[in-house]
């Protein structure tokens, strides 16, 4: 009896020991999956910024790999553990690093990681000088084939933007709105998100602030009427900025005008891949 006993709880031992990789399992479908993995999962995380500190956020990532057709699922908690791994200052070098991490981890040749934060730039109004934050979604993207992994940064910066049409058929006055001017770019060197910031600022009908004293109100109020740009002046004019930086590889840049006099927005959008032979003008 006692030894029965005893195999009883060896037997009882392994099986609690055991347990199946079901998606380590082969898949016999045949068909392989683009991308696979954990969407909308929120981090803390650290991002350096051009004052020489750096910001305490919250990001949302986005982490996919490529799943090969004979297998039958991916591990799910690695992303989990990498994202964890990984908790310190986030920058170039350290998300192409979590690229690699993870597609070695998850043993895939290809994988997407996208991490959307806020961040924030301390500004100080035109005339009063007085200071205030202002909010700003910018996301990393990152791409890993073979190796081989690549970075895009994506800034979407909120301006004000005033109707030339407006300005010129009205007797006094012109509609103006609030505009999102998206930019999305792939760099050869080191560009900071203020960079971006400032560049899309300075081509807007007139840059916002958080905190405005009556001073300011008028100063910002009559230089967007003294530099109206329709949505294709926008993109037209941040592009050429961009054509004129050396860092900047490609780019995609947006604007989006919330119509103040309309139930739709105005839209455009200039995409260039400055590594590519340009297409001549027709």
């Amino acid at each position: 009896m006692a030894s029965d006993a005893a195999n009883c709880c060896a037997s009882s031992k392994s099986d609690h020991t055991v347990i199946a990789d079901v998606q380590s399992g082969v898949d016999r479908r045949h068909i392989a999956i683009d991308r696979v993995g954990i969407k909308d999962i929120r981090h803390p995380v650290r991002v350096s910024d051009r004052s020489g500190g750096e910001q305490h956020t919250v990001a949302t990532f986005n982490m996919y790999v490529y799943l090969p057709h004979n297998f039958k699922g991916t591990h799910m908690s690695r992303f989990v553990a990498i994202l964890n791994s990984h908790e310190r200052e986030i920058s170039v070098n350290s998300f192409k690093e979590m690229l690699t991490d993870m597609a070695q981890r998850l043993e895939s040749k290809a994988g997407h990681i996208e991490m959307r934060f806020p961040f924030f730039v301390n500004k100080k109004a035109p005339v009063s000088g007085v200071e205030s934050l202002l909010d700003y979604d910018v996301t990393f993207i990152g791409e890993i084939h073979n190796q081989h992994p690549t970075m895009a940064m994506k800034v979407v910066v909120p301006v004000t933007s005033l109707c030339p049409c407006s300005k010129e058929i009205s007797a006094y006055g012109a509609h103006n709105q609030r505009s999102h001017v998206t930019v999305q770019v792939r760099t050869s060197d080191f560009v900071w998100i203020e960079e971006i910031i400032d560049l899309v600022e300075a081509q807007a009908s007139c840059e916002l602030f958080g905190l405005l004293k009556r001073p300011d109100e008028k100063y910002v109020t009559e230089h967007a009427y003294d530099n109206p740009k329709f949505v294709e002046d926008t993109v037209r004019d941040v592009a050429q900025c961009l054509n004129d930086d050396p860092r900047i590889l490609s780019y995609i840049v947006e604007s989006e005008n919330f119509e103040s006099i309309h139930n739709h927005s105005a839209y455009a959008l200039i995409e260039r891949d400055k590594t590519q032979t340009p297409h001549s003008s027709t």
